[in-house]
């Protein structure tokens, strides 16, 4: 039977990361929620989103389908209880829909599939780890780096780094075909390093795992990696970057300290720019402090930054920012805390015309073009936030 990736109405909480995106495109770990699926299963999986959103996936073929929560971390037991499933059962936990199998006649949004859908629900007792939460990208990320290592290079040979480089703990670094690497130290120790196809490190680099690199990404000279980090596909990463995510096709090229944090795609951190993810009284950092749908993060966070957007040079990003997707954030001073969608400076609206075009600018530098699905998308989320 088919799997379907399923969002629910609690995916608006992922907030900067689901605006162009399903929660099962989010990537955590080395792999995407759907890639990550994928291998475990050993075949294709389907996604289930927003309407505004679902053009961008294909769409299951008929009959029976195995329904799977996006948000739910799987582990191989949960994986094989699923897998098991027979039509109209559900896994049940805390009131939600963890997997199900839909009879063939039965169609489906993100809003209808509830218990009371299924005629067997099937209570699950043990601890579930869900990425409900844009901080849990970073928070998991070190567990998520070691399962998906573990998943990716079972029973596989790779290039020996033993006798090579003299790094530490070379047996937990995996280096996939057309890695090009110049001096660098890489310390294994705390844990697993992946350096993915053609990606490069540069002389001078010094990495901790554990630690992740995605396909054709780029380390610059010099550069600092504290774990648990990862850099998704095509990257470009300098400075010092602790314990965050860059999603893919973004950009850091330059000094400054990038810490629990998330980037989306198709962003650029300015020379110099720099995030806090401490506060100065250190104490636990808050979403939306003194509202009443504050919650506590913990005490680090430092940027979440939403897919195409951009900082100036030297431009610094206090504890726990929000910024927004396709931003382009300048000004004197701290960056505010909260930089809605198609912010312009600090506090005025990009045009959304200049926004697309500098957009589209930015993703010939990678050799890639904004399609009209993309501008459809983007033209949806720039009517949710007139003022």
């Amino acid at each position: 039977m088919p799997i379907i990736l399923f969002d629910t109405p609690q995916r608006d909480l992922l907030y900067p990361f689901t605006g162009i995106r399903a929660i099962a495109d989010i990537r955590a770990g080395i792999l995407t929620v759907k890639e990550r699926w994928e291998k475990l299963t050993g075949q294709k999986v389907y996604v289930l989103t927003a309407p505004y959103l679902q053009a961008a996936y294909s769409y299951p073929p008929a009959g029976e389908k195995i329904l799977v929560n996006a948000a739910v971390i799987p582990d191989e037991n949960l994986v094989s209880l699923i897998m098991n499933l027979q039509v109209q059962e559900a896994i049940v936990k805390d009131g939600a829909v963890i997997a199900a199998v839909s009879p063939d006649d039965q169609d489906w949004n993100i809003h209808t599939i509830v218990p009371e859908k299924f005629e067997n629900r099937i209570p699950y007792d043990p601890a579930l780890k869900k990425i409900v939460h844009p901080w849990h990208i970073f928070q998991w990320n070190n567990d998520l780096i070691r399962g998906d290592f573990a998943l990716i290079t079972a029973n596989r040979l790779h290039q020996s780094a033993a006798n090579i480089y003299g790094w530490t703990a070379p047996e937990h670094i995996f280096i996939e075909d057309g890695v090009v690497i110049s001096h660098c130290f890489i310390n294994a120790s705390e844990g697993p390093v992946y350096l993915g196809k053609h990606a490069v490190i540069m002389e001078g680099c010094m990495i901790r795992g554990p630690f992740a690199m995605g396909e054709g990404s780029v380390l610059k000279m010099g550069t600092k990696i504290y774990g648990a980090t990862t850099l998704g596909p095509y990257c470009t990463a300098g400075g010092e970057i602790k314990n965050s995510v860059m999603m893919g096709y973004s950009s850091k090229a330059h000094d400054g300290y990038l810490g629990d944090s998330v980037i989306g795609e198709w962003c650029n951190l300015g020379a110099g720019t720099s995030n806090s993810n401490v506060r100065n009284d250190a104490a636990v950092v808050y979403s939306n402090k003194g509202q009443t749908n504050s919650i506590a993060v913990g005490f680090k966070c430092g940027l979440l930054m939403g897919d195409y957007s951009r900082s100036a040079i030297n431009t610094s990003f206090n504890t726990g920012t929000f910024a927004g997707i396709a931003a382009n954030i300048f000004g004197q001073g701290f960056a505010p805390k909260h930089l809605p969608d198609f912010t312009w400076g600090f506090t005025q609206r990009y045009i959304f015309d200049k926004a697309i075009t500098h957009i589209a600018n930015w993703k010939k530098l990678k050799q890639h073009d904004l399609t009209s699905g993309d501008i459809q998308i983007l033209e949806h989320l720039y009517k949710q936030t007139i003022p």
